[in-house]
């Protein structure tokens, strides 16, 4: 069985000789990714794509079962792997997290009611009462209370500034994960995160036999991450990370106003970090160069 290797020259990636992927006999037995809880479907199309090296991109294209393929795939041809998950990384529990992200863009939209000078009494009282049902968030309010445009553009300014931050993600101990696994560390302390506040510790994983770690993670190309060799791209547009994550339906509230906007503004961040992905692949998993993204994503 011939196999093809994945080599780096010239900040190009080049496949070498013809890659014929092993036969999977039952999916099920591929190792996953090490974030508690997440559930995550393997299907025909993302055993095609697994001979493409994934890392990062939006919420549901497929990271964790890339990555469950990707070290499938390495561990066959005796190239010891560990599949990381970048979601246990956040300095907050799930449910903690989407609160503070919420605080952060209501905090933002009040203070952006005050600076552009139409914040009244009565206004904060309709606010309330809008918040309290999640309207605030929703579009569709503007229709009736046109200052609501002004809460918006605020809070999803101060939102699209936490998001992918230090504030929100330990990049600190990330990086010093890799650093240590690079500097051929044998065992490797790693963080566990649940749902509930008690369900946070750590594993001692042994990397003796590890010579790839995958970070699968929609963050994996943050400029705040380092030392990453080959980050690549897998490319959807918020529409169809957001169809993928009604399927996983992970906590609820997936077509919300406010999910919506968290997905648009992660987007944005992939896009802004485009440039920087060894390799791009597109929904359907075809490769393509960063200028085919660009006319992709409908810019020049």
């Amino acid at each position: 069985m011939k196999k093809n290797i994945l080599v780096q020259n010239d900040d190009k990636i080049l496949l070498e000789s013809e890659w014929i992927p092993p036969c999977i006999e039952d999916i099920k037995s591929i190792p996953k990714g090490d974030m508690p809880g997440d559930k995550i479907e393997i299907n025909s199309l993302h055993i095609t794509k697994a001979q493409v090296v994934a890392v990062h991109g939006g919420s549901g294209v497929g990271k964790s079962e890339i990555g469950a393929l990707l070290s499938y795939y390495l561990n066959d041809i005796k190239i010891g792997s560990y599949v990381l998950s970048g979601d246990n990384y956040p300095h907050r529990i799930p449910k903690h997290n989407d609160a503070e992200r919420l605080r952060v863009f209501r905090e933002n939209g009040l203070k952006g009611l005050v600076y552009s000078g139409v914040y009244t009494e009565e206004r904060n009282k309709i606010l309330k009462t809008l918040q309290e049902s999640f309207q605030d968030v929703d579009p569709d309010a503007c229709k009736e209370h046109q200052w609501i445009s002004a809460y918006q553009a605020a809070g999803r300014n101060g939102l699209k500034s936490y998001l992918g931050s230090l504030l929100e993600i330990d990049f600190n101990e990330l990086n010093q994960i890799i650093t240590n696994f690079k500097n051929g560390d044998e065992k490797l302390m790693l963080k566990r995160m649940g749902r509930e506040e008690s369900e946070v510790w750590y594993d001692s994983v042994d990397f003796s036999d590890k010579k790839v770690m995958i970070i699968e993670w929609t963050h994996g190309n943050n400029t705040n991450l380092q030392n990453v060799d080959i980050p690549v791209l897998l490319n959807s547009t918020p529409q169809e990370t957001l169809e993928h994550r009604k399927l996983r339906n992970r906590d609820g509230a997936i077509d919300s106003p406010f999910t919506s906007m968290v997905l648009h503004i992660e987007q944005e961040l992939l896009f802004s970090q485009a440039s920087k992905a060894k390799i791009i692949v597109t929904k359907s998993g075809e490769i393509v160069s960063y200028d085919t993204y660009l006319e992709l994503m409908g810019q020049e």
